[in-house]
């Protein structure tokens, strides 16, 4: 058998595994560090992050990083999202292709910011003017493999954050994904991704200490530490195709389905359209639910998804393209989350 299609086998029925501990609604709310599962990027926010199959370039780094391997140059991302309560992400990535070997480099940046809180204290409980802000962010480093430009593959290693001035916790964590392409035009795809396997977090700090009386007849005050509970990763198995519609040489329509298991919270499906025109428009719809959910549930990022992209090149002839996304999803609670992108390729 062919090589390619061995490693391609091998790595879907590795994936596959991770289905029979995923979607379990019972551990809902176990897992940390769930910055790690809001999407940064405007494309494919734009979506609902249904495009396992399709995402490419340094936004790949999110969803699945084997579509790091299908840029063609240099290529910069920059991604914000205001999210909700006042709560807003930054991203950044860069992809590399080096040599003509078909791999690509990637770095990825993400940091939430959750703005100021009052510093308060047992003797303080109303603050005292003073405010402090927490710290979370993760930094992964990638690498994607294109083989024959059908199947590429690729893997992202990851340090977590989440800090305050006095405590914090770390963990490290990989990511993997693979993506097919067949088809008499290249126009089906299917992708498969494992995201976020890695260690527990567990805070620790001089914010988890306290002074309290010796208990023997010496007057003097011990250190006492308290023990965190360690918590896991918010891991998730996302498995997608898609299909094109080819309308003249420079228009796409592409009709897209996902499904996503999740290991501490339920299942979800949706699917998504996109239209490519020229080469420098897109339009982008899409819908996510979850699957055994209460109807009266507010569930938070499910529902309807919008988006479009703009590219042009910097100017005639040039192989430099400049690019805007801008994707929105629906909420049931607060007002919608909005996605705003900027891409330079080069």
């Amino acid at each position: 058998m062919n090589r390619k299609y061995t490693l391609l086998i091998a790595i879907a029925t590795f994936f596959g595994t991770g289905v029979a501990i995923a979607g379990n609604p019972d551990r809902q709310g176990e897992a940390g560090a769930n910055q790690l599962i809001i999407n940064p990027w405007a494309r494919s926010a734009g979506l609902h992050a249904m495009n396992t199959s399709t995402t490419s370039g340094a936004e790949a780094m999110y969803l699945n990083v084997a579509g790091l391997s299908r840029v063609t140059g240099s290529q910069i991302q920059i991604g914000h999202t205001r999210y909700i309560a006042d709560i807003n992400l930054n991203a950044i990535g860069f992809a590399q292709p080096i040599g003509k070997g078909g791999g690509v480099f990637g770095i990825s940046l993400v940091a939430m910011d959750l703005g100021d809180f009052d510093y308060t204290t047992t003797e303080t409980p109303e603050g005292s003017g003073a405010t402090f802000s927490p710290t979370y962010f993760n930094m992964g480093l990638s690498y994607a493999h294109l083989f024959e430009n059908k199947v590429s593959v690729g893997v992202t290693a990851k340090v977590v954050n989440e800090s305050i001035s006095n405590a914090g916790a770390k963990a490290f964590a990989l990511d993997a994904g693979v993506q097919y392409v067949t088809g008499e035009d290249d126009n089906f795809k299917f992708g498969i991704s494992l995201r976020n396997v890695g260690s527990k977090m567990r805070f620790t700090g001089e914010g988890l200490s306290k002074q309290l009386p010796n208990p023997g007849p010496v007057n003097y005050n011990n250190t006492y530490y308290e023990r965190a509970t360690a918590y896991e990763l918010p891991s998730q198995l996302n498995i997608g195709a898609s299909y094109d519609w080819l309308l003249g040489k420079q228009n796409r329509l592409t009709l897209m389905g996902n499904f996503t298991s999740n290991a501490f919270s339920r299942d979800q499906v949706g699917g998504g359209l996109e239209l490519s025109v020229l080469k420098n428009f897109a339009f982008r719809v899409g819908y996510k639910a979850e699957l055994d959910a209460p109807g009266d549930e507010a569930t938070l990022d499910n529902g309807i998804s919008g988006g479009l992209s703009f590219s042009i090149p910097v100017r005639k002839g040039s192989d430099t393209r400049i690019g805007l996304d801008y994707g929105y999803r629906q909420t049931k609670i607060f007002d919608g989350i909005h996605n705003l992108g900027l891409r330079l390729e080069f």
